[in-house]
């Protein structure tokens, strides 16, 4: 089964996106476990992210910016998608608020982990719209 329709992966994502962050990474813990290969190291940098926020929920500036710049290490080998993630939205959004949390600031909007629509789906999509 692609990792994009993996349920515990849909349900990571679901809790990265409400900001449930510690959920989110006991969640995606699940698939990285066993994962191996680029999905492996891909489920990592997600659940860097999300270790990253929900340090920096906890006023926690070090384990936020430490998290958060292991995650984007990684990150950057998805780039511009990887399993029908927009991976170049993401590390944007993570890097814009990396640098409010290194300058002392308060992060007000977390990032959101964004499914693209496969060319597929685009096509079902525009054909249902059509017709």
């Amino acid at each position: 089964m692609p990792l994009r329709l993996h349920p515990i992966m849909r349900r990571g994502i679901d809790l990265f996106n409400r900001c449930e962050f510690f959920d989110c990474h006991e969640a995606l813990e699940e698939i990285w476990r066993p994962a191996r290969g680029p999905e492996r190291l891909f489920l990592q940098a997600l659940i860097h992210f999300a270790v990253g926020f929900y340090h920096h929920q906890r006023q926690n500036q070090e384990g936020a910016e430490r998290q958060l710049r292991k995650g984007l290490t990684k990150i950057a080998r998805y780039l511009p998608e990887f399993e029908g993630v927009d991976t170049a939205r993401l590390r944007a959004q993570v890097e814009r608020r990396l640098k409010t949390i290194e300058h002392g600031g308060r992060v007000r909007g977390y990032p959101k982990i964004e499914l693209l629509l496969l060319s597929h789906q685009i096509h079902r999509h525009r054909s249902q719209q059509v017709g």
